[in-house]
């Protein structure tokens, strides 16, 4: 694992137009500590280390990989969702937009959606104003579908599923999206709807 380096604070430091007094006064420490930690000739103290990412305006995460994110995406469309899915615990994050994800200490990859295809299709049918999803899919401990998700220009709703049970889902209908499904042999696809 990685630690904060003397070269990342320099870089954010300067960036941000801050000098080494003004970003010690924020920490509470002295000038010279931030030279020695900007020159490698100690580094800030664990304790510490959320206080800098805050004074120097980035996530814990950058600070320490030293990958900086710029976020060019000031207006994000919902529709183009992305899915991060963690292969060991399978917890799910979603953003709009890239973004730089971990969990259970990895960096967690973007999926990229393939088209559902006849292993993986989606059947669709509306009852009462909600679409009815059903799927004929493996759901055994060692290959199912996790999850199954809504997706239109507003919102995005997700229904976890689990080993064992059947794929069986409703949403409320909301206008035309994407369902889309992770399997965690195979990954993510998705439908039109």
């Amino acid at each position: 694992m990685s630690y904060v380096t003397g070269n990342t604070i320099r870089t954010l430091r300067i960036k941000h137009g801050i000098t080494q007094k003004e970003l010690a006064e924020k920490l509470n420490v002295s000038d010279k500590t931030i030279s020695k930690w900007e020159t490698e000739k100690g580094l800030p103290d664990i304790s510490i280390v959320e206080e800098l990412a805050k004074a120097l305006h980035v996530s814990l995460t950058e600070l320490f990989t030293g990958d900086l994110k710029t976020n060019e995406n000031v207006s994000g469309n919902i529709k183009r969702i992305q899915f991060y899915v963690c292969p060991i615990c399978g917890n799910i994050i979603t953003a709009v937009g890239e973004g730089n994800f971990s969990c259970c200490g990895i960096t967690l990859l973007k999926q990229e959606a393939e088209t559902a295809e006849e292993e993986h299709s989606l059947f669709v049918e509306t009852v009462d104003n909600e679409f009815s999803i059903v799927m004929k899919h493996s759901m055994s401990k060692g290959h199912y579908v996790s999850f199954i998700a809504y997706v239109t220009s507003g919102s995005v709703e997700i229904v976890k599923l689990y080993p064992e049970q059947d794929i069986s889902v409703r949403f409320r209908k909301k206008g035309h999206g994407f369902l889309y499904g992770y399997c965690n042999r195979h990954g993510l696809f998705k439908k039109y709807i």
